[in-house]
């Protein structure tokens, strides 16, 4: 699924330091996927809009208790940078969780993290990401078999509309937390899009929703996918430079293969791997492209 982001943050230290908080964005992705591969098994049971809703509802109640944000002393504009954010979120949740309903979570991820890896091309307009754009598609192409004959072309729709989502949920997310202090905007998204999925939940699996195993179930993906991620990446980036948060961002896609292999027994083709392995590379490039971009000029030494 697509899981909430940390806020980014500069800065780190050197590579030895760093070695800590690289673990902690690792477990914290490994936890994501691992989060989405039960959120699959537990679909037969509540439906895949009866997973949203008891995520996003557990997270949110999770995440009101825990951060308390303070309700009075914002502007309109405030809140509906809030209202967009978290109508972002339960759509990118949403359309990520029809789409694993109907093809190999790997898969899913790949499609997804195109969403993010375009706007990081778009938004540095360098002519060599031009080239990460062309292995992006070009594992697209591999992952389809050349027309995505093999694939459920609702289940790759979703994916691709969970992509588009997840680019703006990022934008809506760094919008928010200039507007917010600490976790408090995320928090409050969180309860947004937990009410508006309520209704869609409730109107497909009703009463299912209430059976202890379901509900427990939900609560363990609501703590895999979101509560404790988000928890781990924000002690991360505390001390990670947000270029290397985004780097380990890329390797989702084959976290998420290897979860729904385990979990799941879904096994990819040699193809697929390759597939997924182009999408992660031309996300890597395309991040260490608009780094060295944005990198201020080394001042000569005294």
């Amino acid at each position: 699924m697509a899981p909430e982001r940390a806020p980014s943050a500069s800065g780190g230290p050197g590579r030895r330091g760093s070695l800590g908080p690289v673990g902690l964005v690792l477990a914290g992705g490994i936890s994501v996927q691992f989060g989405g591969a039960l959120a699959v098994s537990l679909m037969p049971r509540a439906g895949a809009l009866g997973v949203v809703t008891l995520r996003l509802v557990v997270a949110a109640l999770v995440l009101l208790l825990v951060c308390r944000p303070r309700l009075r002393g914002h502007s309109r504009a405030d809140w509906g940078t809030v209202v967009v954010f978290g109508i972002t979120m339960a759509a990118m949740n949403g359309l990520f969780y029809q789409s694993v309903d109907r093809i190999p979570l790997g898969l899913a991820v790949t499609m997804e993290v195109l969403g993010p890896l375009a706007l990081s091309v778009f938004a540095s307009r360098r002519l060599v990401n031009l080239l990460w754009a062309g292995l992006a598609l070009a594992g697209v192409f591999l992952l389809g078999g050349g027309g995505f004959g093999e694939l459920n072309a609702a289940g790759v729709g979703f994916a691709l509309g969970a992509g588009a989502m997840w680019a703006a949920y990022i934008v809506f997310s760094a919008r928010t937390g200039r507007r917010f202090p600490q976790a408090d905007g995320l928090a409050l998204a969180m309860a947004v899009a937990a009410v508006l999925f309520m209704p869609l939940g409730i109107a497909e699996s009703g009463t299912k929703l209430l059976v202890p195993t379901t509900l427990g179930l939900g609560a363990g993906v609501a703590m895999l996918s979101s509560v404790l991620p988000y928890t781990l990446e924000l002690l991360a980036l505390r001390r990670l430079p947000a270029s290397t948060f985004a780097i380990l961002m890329s390797l989702e896609p084959a976290i998420a293969a290897t979860a729904g292999f385990l979990v799941l027994g879904q096994s990819l083709t040699a193809t697929q791997a390759a597939a997924i392995a182009l999408v992660i590379a031309a996300s890597m490039g395309a991040v260490r492209t608009q780094t060295r971009r944005a990198a201020p000029p080394v001042e000569p030494a005294a």
